[in-house]
């Protein structure tokens, strides 16, 4: 049975990672890359799945042999079934990393509201496409953020009320963590030996916080420096849900400090409403109509 232990978690509790092979979205900065980081030097395979190569490159360059490159535009379903269809042999794990955050009102090419687009139905279609290649865990990025969340079934993807950045980035990240408890129930009805897991980084000074495009960057960049921990502590959670063996399924990791910003990564709890079984339910349908995309379970 999963015991926490006493003494903080750190990269250096990360089990040997040689021969396991690690898909991690949006992997050429922020979360994604001190991630990336740390699998490597703990022996993993990585790939990067990453929209701009050219950095891609740069940055398995800096990793050695052991990370390698692929093209993934998450608001591009073309993109997300091209990636999937090209990608040979077996992941141990795949870490749903990537996301955008509070950014101005666009839509994806395939006319999502842009961030429900590429942090739930961009990551909710490449875990279909590769469920069946997936040999132990996916791990899918949410937020303190989902507290403020609400799914609006009747009107998902933002086309009859107004855009307010924020409660659209709150409803994407709720949708993140019910996805990842929705996936989990249905790995354990079909008697799969896979797991899926959920993590959060508390407050963390990445480069999401520098997009919205308004006057909150320069007040985010403030607060980065006085009130953020680092990108590599805020890494620590999908480290640790995407490595601990025997962390069950459906676990939900982050930050032990105050408020859950900071500190080293254990199981945390998240709201009543993500654990609402009928609308993880509505909203698995949903995700299945946009995409297209049918799990193989």
């Amino acid at each position: 049975m999963f015991r926490t232990s006493p003494a903080p978690w750190t990269t250096a509790d990360i089990p040997p990672q040689q021969g396991r092979t690690v898909i991690v979205t949006g992997a050429t900065s922020g979360l994604g890359l001190e991630t990336s980081r740390a699998l490597v030097r703990a022996g993993a395979r990585v790939v990067l799945a990453v929209r701009d190569t050219a950095r891609g490159e740069q940055i398995a360059s800096e990793l050695g042999g052991a990370a390698s490159v692929r093209r993934l535009d998450l608001g591009d379903l073309t993109s997300v079934r091209e990636f999937a269809a090209g990608f040979e042999g077996t992941a141990d794990v795949l870490v749903n990393n990537a996301g955008l955050m509070a950014v101005p009102f666009s839509r994806t090419v395939d006319g999502f509201e842009t961030q429900l687009g590429v942090n739930f139905l961009g990551h909710f279609a490449l875990t279909g496409l590769l469920a069946d290649r997936i040999t132990d865990r996916v791990v899918t990025l949410s937020s303190l953020a989902h507290r403020i969340g609400r799914i609006d079934l009747d009107d998902l993807n933002v086309e009859r009320r107004r855009y307010e950045r924020w409660t659209a980035y709150g409803q994407s990240k709720l949708a993140c963590l019910m996805f990842a408890y929705e996936l989990e129930h249905r790995f354990v009805a079909a008697g799969s030996r896979l797991r899926s897991m959920a993590a959060h980084p508390g407050y963390a000074a990445t480069n999401l916080q520098s997009r919205t495009e308004s006057f909150q960057d320069a007040v985010m960049g403030v607060l980065n420096r006085v009130v953020a921990q680092s990108g590599q502590a805020g890494a620590l959670p999908t480290l640790f849900a995407a490595t601990v063996p025997d962390l069950p399924g459906g676990a939900f990791i982050g930050p032990d400090g105050f408020g859950e910003t900071r500190g080293h990564p254990r199981p945390v709890g998240s709201t009543a409403a993500s654990h609402d079984r009928r609308v993880q339910r509505a909203l698995w349908e949903r995700a299945e109509e946009l995409t297209r995309v049918t799990f193989p379970l």
